[in-house]
């Protein structure tokens, strides 16, 4: 049974869900579910490795309602700004939509903000939109405050609170997010998204878009009988 808060008029979350595909040791199968998923449920996205980016584009058609975003220098970031750089273009050109980018976290320890800057904004003169992966679970506010700036100056067009590797995004971290970006992007929440009560909670709190595993799932309890 849902909980009673749960009877009152609904937001729709299909049209926020980032339907991710992140895991490995997937191949082109669950690529190819992911995208028959993501257009019969109506998802924003699909959200795959760069290496799965053509075969996505082939299977999903041209561009359309259902966007295709490909993760760049995922999970770490530790690779030269010239690599990360290819691997953007290469996911350009085999027809990604949209781009999350994980951002130099060795510089952003040494406090270099003009090297964030310079490498997420050679990704961002792509003209696809970026988003730039923050790991608000683990920085302290100092970094992330200097990443945050970063990554918007540059001209990212969200910011995604992690990789989707660790604990889960809580809705204060969104909302964390959301006041240090100041209306200035959108904000990708991401991150053990399983519960429906918990996929809600980070919308009230100002996700603008959901990157999860579960998408499914959400929306089938979301769309289950009170």
């Amino acid at each position: 049974m849902r909980d009673s808060r749960l009877r009152a008029p609904l937001p729709d979350l299909a049209p926020l869900i980032e339907h991710a595909l992140l895991d490995p040791h997937r191949g082109l199968e669950s690529v190819h579910q992911a995208c028959d998923q993501a257009r019969h449920y109506g998802f924003a996205a699909v959200c795959i490795s760069s290496r799965w980016v053509a075969a996505a584009r082939e299977r999903l058609g041209a561009p359309g309602a259902v966007k295709l975003v490909a993760v760049v220098a995922f999970p770490f970031g530790a690779v030269p700004a010239s690599i990360k750089l290819a691997e953007a273009e290469a996911a350009a050109s085999a027809g990604a939509d949209e781009l999350d980018v994980v951002p130099d976290f060795g510089a952003l320890a040494d406090g270099d903000g003009s090297s964030i800057y310079q490498e997420l904004g050679s990704i961002v003169e792509l003209g696809l939109p970026v988003k730039v992966i923050q790991e608000v679970g683990r920085l302290d506010p100092a970094a992330l405050e200097l990443l945050v700036e970063a990554s918007i100056d540059a001209g990212a067009a969200y910011l995604k609170t992690g990789s989707g590797f660790g604990p889960p995004v809580t809705p204060e971290q969104v909302a964390h997010l959301r006041e240090l970006a100041r209306g200035r992007a959108g904000i990708k929440a991401s991150g053990g998204i399983a519960e429906l009560e918990q996929a809600l909670d980070l919308v009230a709190a100002g996700a603008t878009r959901l990157g999860t595993s579960r998408g499914v799932a959400l929306i089938e309890a979301l769309r289950a009988p009170a």
